[in-house]
């Protein structure tokens, strides 16, 4: 009989109910019946969000509400607010959130938890640190498989480049990064965290002019957030020490 239920809910993707069936209270057949999808569907929301975390590549678990906001070290643009901020507005709007600032101060884990909240109302994400992006970049396009990777990242909602400027790229390099992001240009939103000013990214793109048209079309539509202050985890360090 459990055998029979499961290959029949299996044929009528109800993935949950033959586990859950059992548990549901029974008050009247229309209660009953109510609950037990009401059950199915959420056990699918939760499913589909630890699928969407798992493929966004996030490199910890780093939240929104781990996140300490310090309104004294990090300057808002504008109408940009905490709660705007939160509600990711920015991703239906294809705007872009680029953080910039000093090291340790919050951008990663401010731009990951900004991408698993992301993920938890259901939109596509890729977590990508821009030198191994590149790197991969570079790999594909070795292999004749850039149309493939591109068509990825047209899927996604939402692209985070992580730490833009620690490292420079080579010509190649710099312009599968620009073409990407090019790409990305009022299709889909952006949050881009990096150490340096947009008016040092020429040490990043060795091209001034391919540097200028980037940046160009990172800010026309973006909310920039400005970190100051001494880095975390620098701080952390020393008070272990004492």
């Amino acid at each position: 009989m459990t055998f029979d239920l499961r290959s029949k809910c299996k044929s009528l993707r109800l993935a949950y109910i033959p586990d859950i069936y059992g548990k549901i209270p029974f008050d009247n057949p229309e209660q009953y019946v109510n609950d037990l999808f009401e059950e199915e569907l959420k056990l699918r929301e939760r499913a589909k969000i630890t699928r969407l975390i798992k493929k966004a590549g996030f490199l910890d678990r780093k939240s929104l509400e781990t996140f300490e906001w310090h309104e004294q070290q990090m300057r808002l643009p504008g109408q940009m607010t905490k709660e705007r901020l939160y509600s990711l507005d920015f991703i239906e709007q294809r705007e872009n959130v680029v953080l910039v600032g000093t090291p340790g101060t919050g951008k990663t884990h401010l731009a990951t938890g900004l991408g698993r909240k992301a993920c938890e109302l259901g939109f596509e994400v890729g977590f990508y640190r821009v030198s191994h992006l590149v790197e991969e970049l570079e790999n594909v396009l070795r292999l004749n498989r850039l149309s493939a990777f591109r068509k990825r990242i047209q899927k996604l909602d939402l692209v985070i480049l992580d730490e833009m400027g620690y490292l420079p790229f080579g010509k190649e390099g710099s312009e599968l990064l620009f073409q990407l992001i090019s790409e990305c240009y009022e299709q889909k939103s952006l949050i881009i965290t990096s150490n340096l000013e947009f008016s040092q990214w020429n040490r990043i793109f060795t091209d001034s002019r391919l540097t200028a048209a980037l940046v160009d079309r990172l800010i026309h539509h973006a909310h920039i957030i400005s970190f100051h202050g001494e880095s975390y985890r620098l701080s952390h360090a020393l008070s272990k020490r004492r």
